[in-house]
């Protein structure tokens, strides 16, 4: 027992442990070259002050956590930044070093930087007191600096208080506004301030950022786990110091990504990539299965469901842009197969899946069961798998002469309910093919076969050049420009195309042509790129037949005395003309000797 009135021991008071400071207070940036993901903020700032022209307000906006308050006051310690030699004489955003001003500044105490929260100054009163005290010189800085935190939380009548002094301040005086709601601000303020954008921190940066703070802190940490973490930051820096925080906390030694995941509430997201698997083949049973698997151990329904939305977008943005699977926020196995789906899955059946996921979320979030409700989106998804999307279901439908389309999904075909499937018309083929590939100059689509059981009727396409008329019979621009000029034929046989690819030529476009030829025909196709030669490229043939047809057409003396009687004509094009009527029969239309246009008959050249 200690007696009340004796003085305390210094030695047991120099013992007192420190406080603990958080990740997000500890390494607060405290100068420009601290400040990660703000490059065009610093390079304006930096352009200003060695010019000259600074503004007199800053209003600086962002998501939480992207630095504003903290990006407030770097700008009032570089505007205040003194050396006790004065070799500093204005302000600079090089702070190698503390300078006179800069420790009472980070640590909101210095009498000439004011800083003010406007969620709990709302009102006129506290803006005439900015207005009152802003006359007075600062008492030791170089600048007197405001700092307004949540700047659009002040009344309508306290902005209007605050236009006069912040259009024409004194010289001694700045102010620097921070709000997370541009647009409460009026435009009236807006118009007098220099507005800075802090963006989102992508999510490699982060992960640098936290790596280089853990191993400041001496904590090991799965590169996978800094990965969840900065994703689940989205963008902001202090969240990602906090659930770093949290995470080191709730590991208790070695961060490892499961552990994350845990703390998280987030599903494993190999698990996820599995069952996106299921849906995709439309498994329902494996995906059931897999999404009872991650409920039985924790996983949010919500969480599941969006994790999957969050993979969905991912695999679309790899088919997309390619690049993005070398993001290394990323997991390898994610990015590995995010490759393989988007190389397999076609755009419309990915746009498809988000948009029922985001709709089966509200629903989820609304549901009293949200475990039985995903399992029903789970459902709708994967019994859509492999349904065509309308513009496919119409061409089945044309190509099936009215019938209902036939869709497979592994071994298993179905058709969806509907009349009696009629059968398919003839398909008329374009004649200006060449007969070196194939079929003859005229090529005849084969009669299509149908089933015994009354399936869908099969198109059977014997030569490659039938295969290209098939797709200008189907309208598909992109598809016949690409068989005719970017594909030199090296063997075809009937649900078999190897081909050999023009230097030039889309790589993503094999993938894709045998699914086209499947939904055109109604068998399967097998499409292979070849090392070979191969033959000519549909287009040009039928140049090199232009070209001869032109010099054969020149050399005929009838062209030759046209061509000599105007100089510089030259001939442009080939036609062959249509088969000429009988003249009886345009005699007989018109009760008359002459022809209906008023010509004497004779051939023009």
């Amino acid at each position: 027992m200690t007696d009340a009135g004796a003085p305390p021991d210094p030695d047991r008071a120099s013992q007192a442990p420190t406080p603990y400071r958080v990740l997000a207070r500890k390494y607060r940036p405290s100068s420009f070259d601290d400040l990660i993901g703000q490059e065009a903020v610093v390079r304006t700032v930096s352009n200003a002050f060695e010019t000259g022209r600074i503004p007199q307000a800053w209003i600086l906006t962002g998501v939480r956590g992207v630095g504003k308050t903290t990006t407030a006051r770097i700008l009032a310690r570089a505007l205040n930044y003194e050396m006790p030699d004065a070799s500093v004489k204005g302000p600079t955003i090089h702070m190698p070093i503390l300078g006179v001003h800069c420790q009472a500044i980070m640590e909101s105490r210095h009498m000439d930087v004011l800083e003010m929260d406007a969620a709990s100054h709302t009102g006129v009163d506290d803006v005439r007191q900015i207005n009152d005290s802003v006359r007075y010189a600062p008492a030791s800085a170089r600048y007197k600096v405001y700092i307004i935190d949540e700047v659009h939380m002040l009344s309508t009548a306290a902005f209007s208080a605050f236009l006069k002094t912040l259009e024409e301040p004194p010289e001694h005086a700045k102010f620097v506004f921070a709000t997370t709601e541009i647009r409460k601000v009026p435009v009236t303020v807006l118009s007098r301030c220099q507005r800075f954008d802090l963006r989102r921190v992508e999510a490699d940066v982060l992960m640098k950022h936290l790596a280089n703070i853990a191993a400041k802190e001496s904590v090991e940490i799965e590169p996978e786990a800094l990965g969840i973490i900065a994703r689940a930051a989205e963008g902001s820096v202090r969240d990602s110091l906090s659930l770093l925080d949290q995470a080191i906390a709730h590991a208790a030694g070695t961060v490892k990504a499961d552990a994350v995941r845990q703390m998280l509430g987030l599903a494993d997201r190999t698990r996820v990539i599995d069952l996106f698997d299921s849906l995709a083949r439309g498994d329902i049973a494996a995906a059931f299965k897999e999404f009872r698997d991650q409920y039985d151990v924790g996983a949010d329904p919500i969480v599941v469901l969006s994790d999957l939305a969050e993979f969905v977008n991912f695999v679309t943005r790899v088919k997309i842009v390619p690049a993005t699977a070398d993001n290394v926020a990323y997991g390898e196995t994610e990015r590995v197969r995010a490759r393989d789906f988007a190389s397999k899955i076609s755009m419309r059946v990915l746009s498809r899946m988000w948009q029922m996921l985001l709709k089966g979320i509200t629903e989820v979030q609304a549901a009293t069961r949200p475990a039985a409700a995903a399992e029903m989106v789970l459902v709708r998804i994967a019994y859509v798998a492999d349904l065509p999307t309308p513009d496919e279901a119409i061409r089945m439908l044309e190509q099936n002469g009215g019938g209902s389309p036939v869709v497979s999904s592994g071994s298993a075909t179905r058709s969806a309910p509907s009349a009696p499937v009629a059968s398919a018309a003839p398909v008329r083929m374009p004649t200006s093919l060449p007969s070196s590939f194939g079929a003859g100059a005229r090529p005849q689509m084969a009669a299509p076969a149908s089933d015994p059981q009354g399936a869908a009727p099969v198109l059977r396409v014997t030569s490659f050049t039938q295969l290209v008329a098939l797709a200008g019979q189907k309208r598909d621009i992109m598809t016949k420009s690409a068989l005719e000029g970017d594909m030199r034929l090296v063997r075809f046989e009937e649900g078999r195309l190897e081909v050999a690819l023009e230097p030039n030529a889309s790589k993503t476009m094999i993938s894709e042509l045998a699914k086209k030829f499947e939904l055109w025909t109604g068998r399967r196709w097998t499409v292979i790129v070849s090392n070979e030669q191969g033959q000519p490229t549909l287009r040009s043939v039928n140049q090199a037949a232009k070209q001869e047809h032109a010099r054969t057409a020149e050399a005929d003396p009838r062209v030759q005395e046209v061509l000599s009687r105007f100089p510089g004509a030259k001939v442009v094009e080939v036609r062959r003309l249509a088969p000429e009527v009988p003249e009886t029969n345009i005699n007989a239309d018109y009760g008359s000797d002459d022809p209906p246009d008023g010509s004497d008959g004779d051939d023009d050249l």
